[in-house]
């Protein structure tokens, strides 16, 4: 028996988060054409829940070292490709129609971490009755991708409309995921000491920091790479 099952985290919900982090990395390859891409986010997604599921992660408070294994990789990933010229030239190159559209999936990560929040795995600060506005971003995504483009291009009238919606949306995510790491129970924990953040190192729901996350903040970067340009 698998030791969420254990817990009493139901299977639904272990399979609706499995869906939502295969559409992600479906739409990151499809944003990004680079089949090459798609295999090294196939590959670490495999790691991360193989490791995830042999209950690795599991106490935070006790290995606190094993956390930057998994936020680290995405969050290093992004820092290369926004600080390199090749990384740079790179995000130029990813569909920023498809990008927009690939934002809508924050809609399910909410209700994803309502359903952990119910289960008291993660803190209420973590969803719309705390401090995580996040789900406006995946609300606002398929309005703001309609408006922006037409014929797959960005439309020179909404490219400032385009560079605040990513502004505000990249605002969103940093606030949820610093709550997040604040609110690990590990030695740097500063909030929810009642209920503290530990779903997101259960199998599968490993892949929101892992994969999920650091697909959002890319997408957000090539669209702010792009419009610099």
């Amino acid at each position: 028996m698998m030791l969420l099952n254990f817990y009493g985290m139901p299977a639904w919900l272990e399979f609706g988060f499995l869906i939502i982090a295969a559409i992600t990395v479906n739409m990151a390859y499809r944003a990004s054409g680079s089949r090459s891409f798609l295999i090294i986010l196939i590959a670490w997604s495999i790691v991360l829940s193989v490791a995830s599921f042999l209950e690795f992660f599991i106490f935070p408070a006790e290995h606190p070292e094993r956390i930057p294994m998994v936020i680290g990789p995405g969050l290093a990933t992004n820092i290369i490709l926004l600080l390199t010229p090749r990384g740079r030239r790179w995000l130029r190159s990813w569909n920023l129609r498809i990008t927009t559209y690939m934002h809508t999936i924050r809609i399910g990560v909410e209700l994803v971490l309502y359903a952990l929040y119910g289960l008291g795995m993660v803190s209420i600060l973590m969803t719309l009755e705390g401090t995580n506005w996040d789900i406006l971003s995946g609300i606002t995504a398929p309005v703001v991708a309609y408006i922006a483009f037409k014929d797959g291009k960005l439309r020179p009238d909404k490219k400032k409309l385009f560079l605040i919606w990513n502004v505000v949306c990249l605002i969103l995510l940093l606030n949820v995921v610093i709550t997040a790491i604040l609110s690990v129970p590990t030695p740097f924990q500063q909030f929810a000491f009642d209920q503290p953040n530990i779903g997101v190192f259960y199998f599968p729901f490993t892949l929101l920091p892992g994969v999920v996350v650091p697909l959002m903040l890319m997408g957000h970067l090539a669209a702010l790479v792009n419009i610099k340009e």
